[in-house]
């Protein structure tokens, strides 16, 4: 029995590799198949810790409804976001809160819009994304620390990070709405998902 010359058997052992092997421009630890990787977190996502899509759509629908959303509705959602430091909210004038929300609404661009809410007291980046999440969930997506760390882990963004500004979100959302195109879902619900991953993923605490 004759034996390959050891130059093909390298090139065939690499021409399995290659066929094992994903895209080149598609880094090794993103999901082969996106729609599935955001459906099974999807189905993680009630056992964390995370903010009630439902309450959310809710807050949403009277925010498009009445145009604005009063000191206690910021309350509200800050309280979802992070109940530690909801009550700075509250010391808010009445007025400004409803002043910021109803200009939001025709603010052009993500960091703009991150921008002008964390001018409230109570709202850094991630609990403002969750005003954008609940006024328009087909754009925007709740945005936090283990959303981050999901996007890093899976190649989209560079480094770990515990605090977030406005262009931080800019750097969330971008790769978010790219998944949503990708398997059909709402920007808002793979940011879930995504939050989903990290809690299943990580090992320990968050701090």
């Amino acid at each position: 029995m004759t034996e390959d010359p050891p130059a093909e058997r390298s090139a065939d052992r690499s021409a399995d590799r290659s066929a094992d092997a994903p895209p080149v421009d598609q880094p090794a630890d993103r999901p082969a198949d996106p729609e599935s990787f955001v459906t099974e977190n999807l189905d993680r996502y009630a056992s964390t810790q995370g903010v009630l899509p439902e309450r959310l759509e809710s807050i949403g629908e009277t925010y498009r409804e009445q145009g604005c959303l009063s000191r206690e509705q910021l309350y509200d959602i800050a309280y979802e976001s992070s109940t530690r430091s909801a009550y700075h909210v509250r010391n808010n004038p009445e007025e400004r809160c409803r002043e910021v929300t109803r200009n939001v609404l025709t603010v052009e661009g993500d960091f703009s819009k991150i921008q002008l809410i964390a001018g409230l007291r109570g709202f850094k980046a991630p609990t403002a994304s969750c005003v954008l999440a609940a006024l328009d969930g087909d754009r925007h997506a709740v945005v936090d620390t283990r959303v981050w760390a999901s996007l890093e882990r899976l190649g989209y963004l560079d480094g770990r990070k515990e605090s977030f500004d406005a262009a931080d979100y800019v750097a969330m959302i971008e790769p978010i709405r790219a998944l949503a195109a990708e398997t059909g879902y709402r920007p808002v619900t793979v940011g879930y998902a995504l939050f989903a991953y990290d809690a299943h993923m990580r090992e320990g605490t968050l701090h």
